[in-house]
């Protein structure tokens, strides 16, 4: 079965980003390379951090300002409940959401799942690769949006429209040369319908 066990992001300078990532609390959740391939434009994935509340989000949030993250989207309060999204240095776009309308206590800092969001040219036949792969649905809205079921997984995957998701994390959807995202699964190698590339990875340490 297909599940995320590592998450390689391609930097141009990786120091740089360690420095970031740490600051975010995310670094052992992430390995960093040396970018070697062009990209320009939307990279056609977004990082999400799912919490238990506003407080949480806000934290996030600023954490990833104050080291240097751009602010595509602030936060602010919707139907669904709190989220905000920013860009990091290295160009990696991250969102911080949780379901919740009010803060029921202090701000404990846990993130609850971390979600990748492959934006796709057609979430219908991404759906049907990856479930050829192994993988069960849990979820699936009307050819729009697909999130797996990988309960052992550190990183859940779900598929979004490509343009659905640019307008979603506040950029244009155009976007050319590598995602600069490598996903590390027990049976890679692999390379999905939109290009995203799959190498078998050991996990990362506990």
């Amino acid at each position: 079965m297909t599940s995320i066990e590592t998450l390689t992001l391609e930097v141009a300078d990786v120091a740089a980003a360690e420095r970031f990532y740490r600051a975010l609390g995310v670094g052992e959740r992430l390995r960093l390379t040396a970018a070697t391939a062009p990209t320009s434009g939307f990279r056609g994935f977004v990082l999400s951090l799912t919490v238990s509340q506003p407080a949480t989000v806000k934290s996030l949030f600023n954490a990833a300002v104050d080291a240097g993250a751009t602010v595509l989207k602030p936060v602010s309060k919707s139907f669904w409940g709190h989220g905000g999204v920013v860009q990091a240095p290295d160009g990696t776009i991250w969102k911080f959401a949780t379901s919740a309308k009010k803060d029921t206590g202090p701000d404990t800092g846990h993130i609850d799942a971390m979600v990748l969001l492959l934006g796709v040219a057609d979430v219908s036949e991404s759906k049907r690769f990856y479930v050829g792969r192994g993988l069960a649905v849990a979820k699936s809205f009307a050819g729009k949006y697909v999130e797996f079921a990988t309960p052992s997984s550190p990183v859940k995957l779900a598929l979004y429209g490509r343009r659905a998701l640019a307008k979603d994390a506040g950029v244009p959807a155009d976007g050319s040369g590598s995602h600069r995202l490598v996903l590390g699964g027990a049976d890679g190698p692999f390379t999905d319908p939109d290009a995203f590339a799959w190498e078998a990875a050991a996990p990362l340490p506990a």
